[in-house]
């Protein structure tokens, strides 16, 4: 080997030890070649402690993975085996008895739910970011009305009432436990008629089809279809009608049926960006489960006039079922001579509510919702209601 690279291996050597070895007292010497050579590198020295404290840590990583392993043993192992790889092996030998996972991950969702898909019932959320319907804009408080109509209550210690009242001209606005969470009764047709005319918008039916009346659908309570004949045939338009004028609870829900189901309309109803009202019964509802608030109503009769929910036909038809309801003994009562309203009522009980558009002869318009908490069945519940409906006509139309 010529002499350079002889030098340059160990010069390689040299450097790659020289920082972690300790070497031997120094010599030189020349081997039988004629080269020279360094001693052999000595064995790294050990820092003073060091390896007790690995092997502490060996220790302790020892205890760790022991522990571990023993949970894996005691625990999870055996808990798989029964629960998952078992079953794949051995039948149960209790095949009829199943478990309802989706209730022991959710044990509220039978009584706590709006909404039902793929025979999973949960709680759906209203849509916020971008909702079907349009807000209604807030100007100034009518508080001079809101007073006289507190003033008024007090005169009805039994009575609770929810009152919304907004003006199309000024957008001003007043509430009285607006946005309190209320029994609908059957003012919840108002939601159930409006899905109706977005699902024929929308190609999914028509206002002419047809179902048979049978007595699946039949329910006491009010409306004149329940005493009609087995199998007699009716059109969506006359479903609508009795579901309004009369308040058919029958005819609601052939609709809902129609429709698909009361969930499907709630599903509607919380992609409308409503996030009080729901269905959660069959009509009748006697319990008062189905609930809205006074807000909500006056969100969803603003939006009747809204031309990117809802056509002018289907504007149209709503407004001819909903200016020809038959019980005018509520908000119509208090109205001047001449005014028009286009409502839907609502009468249970414990709670009695009516809510509509008043247009005054002098061409002003609101919206008005008027909902009351009762003693079961008090006709002071009514007597309210009128007084109320005067109070906000004579201070609205002036």
């Amino acid at each position: 080997m010529p002499k350079l690279a002889q030098d340059n291996n160990y010069r390689s050597y040299y450097q790659r030890y020289s920082s972690n070895i300790q070497e031997l007292p120094h010599r030189n010497y020349v081997n039988n070649q004629g080269y020279r050579t360094v001693a052999k590198p000595a064995e790294p020295r050990y820092i003073k402690g060091k390896s007790k404290k690995v092997q502490r840590n060996n220790f302790t990583h020892t205890i760790v993975s022991v522990l571990f392993l023993s949970i894996l043993a005691l625990f999870i192992f055996p808990t798989t085996y029964n629960r998952v790889i078992k079953s794949f092996f051995y039948k149960s030998p209790y095949p009829n008895i199943k478990a309802d996972y989706q209730k022991i991950l959710n044990p509220t969702v039978n009584y706590l739910h709006n909404d039902y898909f793929l025979d999973t019932y949960f709680l759906k959320g209203a849509e916020k970011k971008k909702p079907q319907m349009l807000s209604l804009n807030q100007n100034e408080r009518l508080t001079g009305l809101e007073n006289s109509l507190k003033n008024l209550a007090a005169q009805y210690p039994s009575v609770e009432p929810s009152i919304y009242v907004w003006d199309y001209d000024t957008e001003n606005y007043a509430g009285i436990n607006s946005d309190k969470l209320y029994s609908a009764a059957s003012i919840i047709k108002i939601p159930v008629l409006i899905q109706l005319f977005r699902s024929i918008e929308m190609g999914q039916l028509t206002i002419y089809d047809t179902m048979k009346l049978t007595n699946y659908y039949r329910a006491e309570g009010s409306g004149s279809l329940q005493f009609k004949a087995e199998n007699s045939v009716w059109t969506m338009d006359d479903l609508a009608r009795l579901m309004i004028t009369e308040s058919d609870n029958s005819a609601t829900n052939m609709i809902m049926s129609k429709l698909g189901s009361m969930y499907d309309v709630n599903s509607s109803i919380r992609q409308w960006g409503l996030s009080h009202t729901r269905v959660n019964t069959w009509l009748p509802d006697m319990g008062g489960t189905n609930f809205t608030t006074a807000e909500d109503l006056a969100r969803m009769l603003y939006n009747l006039d809204n031309p990117n929910f809802l056509s002018v036909s289907s504007r149209e038809k709503i407004f001819d079922y909903m200016g020809h309801v038959h019980n005018d003994r509520l908000i119509p009562a208090g109205l001047g001579a001449g005014a028009v309203f286009i409502h839907k009522t609502g009468d249970i009980g414990k709670m009695l509510g009516d809510a509509g558009i008043v247009y005054a002869p002098n061409g002003k318009k609101y919206i008005v919702a008027i909902l009351v908490n009762r003693p079961y069945n008090s006709p002071l519940g009514k007597d309210f209601i009128v007084k109320a409906s005067e109070i906000i006509y004579n201070t609205m139309v002036k």
